[in-house]
């Protein structure tokens, strides 16, 4: 069965429906491997609704929804490294439905991501950064291509045990060399 992604902008009136997806369950399995260490607390709705969706998510050119055969189920986005400068993009990806996890939407969606970021905006390079307890996001890099860059031993900390923080990267040059266009 084909599955159908599309990435989308957050709209106003989508607001409570990604809550609801991404935040409403403070147990949510893929809390457990986006960058658990941080021990990030979920936002309320009340919180997401009124405030952080509409100034952080909402229209937001550096984080689209992903809809797959049209359903929300997970978020990309964009992130600058080196604050103002604007030179160091790294990318994020998502899927907070898990039963959709293993269908290869991650991946579809990446490089529909990555693909429209390199034609966006100018520049080398796009990274991605992962800990090494992420299996499946350091396979998701791997397979589209990316090139493990860094890997920064022990400084993450999680469930009593210290984690590699790992760096992946693609230049343009060879991005469009294995996904065409450009």
């Amino acid at each position: 069965m084909s599955i159908e992604i599309e990435l989308k902008p957050l709209r106003h009136d989508q607001l409570g429906e990604f809550w609801q997806l991404a935040y409403s369950n403070p147990h949510a399995e893929w809390a457990k491997w986006n960058g658990p260490y941080f021990r990030d607390e979920m936002p309320t709705r009340r919180e997401f609704v009124e405030d952080i969706g509409i100034n952080e998510f909402e229209d937001n050119p550096n984080r689209q929804i992903i809809w797959a055969n049209g359903r929300m189920v997970g978020m990309v986005s964009a992130y600058f490294d080196d604050g103002a400068l604007l030179r160091w993009l790294d990318v994020g990806i998502t899927i907070y439905d898990d039963s959709m996890w293993g269908k290869g939407i991650g991946t579809a969606s990446l490089e529909l991501w990555i693909t429209h970021l390199f034609t966006r905006i100018d520049l080398p390079h796009i990274g991605l950064t992962t800990w090494s307890g992420n299996k499946r996001m350091m396979t998701l890099a791997e397979n589209l291509g990316m090139t493990l860059e860094a890997r920064v031993r022990q400084v993450r900390y999680w469930q009593g045990k210290y984690w590699d923080s790992v760096k992946y990267g693609v230049l343009r040059d060879e991005w469009f060399a294995k996904h065409g266009q450009n």
